[in-house]
């Protein structure tokens, strides 16, 4: 094995024993989490720690790591250097808080800590290992970033409810009314699209119903003008009411006339 395959086994090993001391801090957190998003992110992620550290053990077996005593006993001290570097705050984390809304979200504080250390040592196996021509352990290395990253994603994106949980616990008095959370919310124009479909508010801002809202003195003024502008019917010419007469049925001037 020469001294880059050396390197690279080095931080495999370091990352293995991340991998397993995390397995213990997510069971941990799990167990004083409520139940919700946060919680089921922490259960599946367990899960994906697990295959990462078999993933990683393997990948030392087949480079021979475990081949040599020598090996054996650098890579244990090795693995005990990851667990350090990722239980370094473990004890704390159950002891750590006023409430246990505050422990968890200080908690998941540590995990986005945890996550972000996890990348960068899978990102530097990565490269060293494109570097000496090792596509199998890059491979690896890259698979399981993507894996952390999107961890990592998913907790950030916790930290507001988290943190609208311990605020709930503050006194009214000594809090706005919304969270700065609930307020960008109400706020946001996913929010505001919601409160009206897309055909109302286009029926809203159209220029015929601007039209349509005339005030009360318009309205008044234009009916007052409606009535006004009835005419009585007219009534009819006496030429055109004799003409309207059945033959031989004389009018009453022609009754005078003839009695006369």
């Amino acid at each position: 094995m020469n001294q880059a395959q050396q390197k690279i086994v080095q931080y495999l090993n370091e990352a293995h024993g991340m991998e397993r001391a995390l397995v213990r801090v997510l069971q941990s957190q799990i167990a004083m989490s409520p139940k919700g998003s946060y919680r089921n992110s922490l259960q599946s992620h367990l899960q994906e720690t697990y295959d990462h550290a078999e993933r990683v053990k393997r990948r030392l077996s087949e480079m021979g790591d475990g081949s040599n005593p020598l090996q054996v006993g650098i890579g244990l001290l090795q693995s005990a250097v990851g667990q350090a570097l990722a239980l370094g705050k473990a004890p704390v984390d159950l002891l750590r808080g006023s409430s246990r809304n505050e422990k968890v979200l200080k908690n998941a504080k540590d995990a986005c800590a945890t996550e972000a250390l996890e990348i960068a040592t899978y990102t530097a196996i990565e490269h060293l290992a494109e570097a000496v021509g090792d596509r199998a352990t890059a491979n690896l290395a890259a698979s399981i970033r993507v894996d952390e990253q999107r961890m990592l994603d998913r907790l950030i994106g916790e930290l507001p409810r988290l943190t609208d949980a311990v605020l709930a616990e503050v006194p009214g008095a000594q809090r706005r009314k919304a969270s700065p959370t609930a307020q960008r919310r109400k706020a946001s124009p996913t929010a505001q699209r919601r409160k009206a479909s897309p055909a109302a508010q286009r029926r809203k801002a159209s220029p015929a119903a601007q039209r349509r809202k005339a005030s009360p003195t318009r309205s008044t003024r234009a009916r007052g003008t409606a009535k006004t502008s009835r005419k009585p019917a007219s009534r009819r010419p006496d030429g055109a009411e004799r003409s309207a007469r059945q033959p031989g049925q004389q009018s009453d001037a022609d009754r005078d006339l003839a009695n006369a």
